[in-house]
């Protein structure tokens, strides 16, 4: 049993390093490619996310009539598409540690009811089941918005990329749901069924218990250091420092078509202002930190949109490089000024530490 739980945990770490997180080269193809990208993104997110896919496994684990698979499917669904979208329309950031973890516990309940605990040994009436999938879609909603949140979304098409990712995580649900139903009608006409759904059951609440220690030691480790959302930024109040008062003026030019990057070193608690300025046209752009030393590919947005002008301040939570994305989708080029004043060292868009 040691030895089995050893190998839930090392596949969770794995699947960790790649759960968040979106490379530069990844955020231009999103981009580039529309709202098919996002419906490709939410799909292919849905057949990867193995605490998604243990918790649809546990709800259908048990039903065999098309109408109860139905009815509690579109409960799991209306739940996380509600606050999927409402969370990501509103810029709502819950730290992905956390909400993870509760979707951890959520797949260990679906277990806990799928073995009939609540009778056998708290000898209380399990919670009304359709009401419980539904509320636990809220809450994977939220992961799943986390996710969302990490993508180069266009504040003029906000609603239609999420609409898109959305379509997306349902064409991967029921691919996955497919898959699911027919494993388990295989087995169910086995004699041997009923080991399988103890085994089954009792390995999603080994995975669930691992899945959420995971998830406490990097919220521990890395999120309450500043991963998701502990970082603070902060749209200025008050006017920002006139020019002369600023510590360093960057000139950045984006050919059209092109993009850059500008980054700045900070220390964990090192705190800049800064503002910046089109000449012409609006660009893409995404204000981000990313941990010194982190080579998972990790990184944290702190705000993404098409506009001409930013403004703002920042105290970092970890220790890293803290600047800006730009992505200029306009037939001509563009200049950027860049105002900043604060605790940092100025590295140029190949993250070189300059003077």
């Amino acid at each position: 049993m040691k030895r089995y739980f050893m190998a839930i945990m090392l596949v969770l770490l794995a699947g960790q390093a790649f759960g968040h997180g979106m490379s530069e080269a990844e955020k231009q193809i999103i981009i580039e490619g529309g709202n098919l990208r996002y419906i490709w993104i939410g799909a292919t997110h849905m057949l990867s996310g193995y605490d998604h896919l243990a918790f649809v496994f546990g709800v259908v684990f048990f039903l065999t009539r098309f109408r109860e698979i139905v009815k509690y499917i579109t409960a799991f669904t209306l739940g996380h598409s509600i606050t999927l979208i409402i969370a990501t329309f509103n810029a709502v950031r819950i730290n992905y540690f956390l909400i993870d973890a509760v979707i951890a516990l959520s797949v260990c309940y679906i277990a806990v009811s799928n073995l009939d605990w609540f009778r056998k040994h708290l000898k209380i009436n399990p919670p009304n089941m359709l009401a419980m999938i539904f509320g636990l879609g809220l809450i994977h909603g939220l992961g799943l918005s986390t996710r969302l949140q990490q993508l180069p979304l266009n504040q003029d098409e906000l609603l239609l990329n999420i609409i898109s990712f959305n379509i997306g995580i349902e064409l991967g649900q029921v691919v996955a749901l497919a898959v699911m139903l027919l494993v388990i009608n295989a087995l169910r006409k086995s004699q041997a069924f009923p080991a399988f759904s103890k085994l089954a059951n009792h390995t999603l609440i080994l995975a669930g218990i691992a899945l959420f220690g995971v998830q406490i030691h990097g919220y521990l480790n890395e999120g309450a250091s500043g991963g998701g959302g502990v970082v603070s930024v902060v749209q200025a109040a008050n006017p920002m420092p006139q020019a002369a008062d600023w510590q360093d003026t960057i000139t950045v030019n984006i050919p059209a078509h092109g993009e850059t990057e500008y980054k700045l070193m900070l220390a964990k608690g090192g705190a800049f202002d800064f503002n910046w300025r089109l000449d012409k046209g609006i660009v893409y752009f995404d204000f981000h930190g990313e941990p010194k030393g982190d080579t998972s590919g990790y990184f944290e947005s702190f705000k993404t949109a098409m506009d001409a002008q930013s403004s703002g301040s920042l105290t970092a939570g970890f220790e890293g490089t803290h600047g800006w994305y730009w992505k200029n989708d306009n037939d001509f080029p563009v200049e950027i000024t860049l105002n900043v004043k604060g605790d940092y060292q100025r590295l140029d868009s190949r993250g070189t530490r300059t003077n």
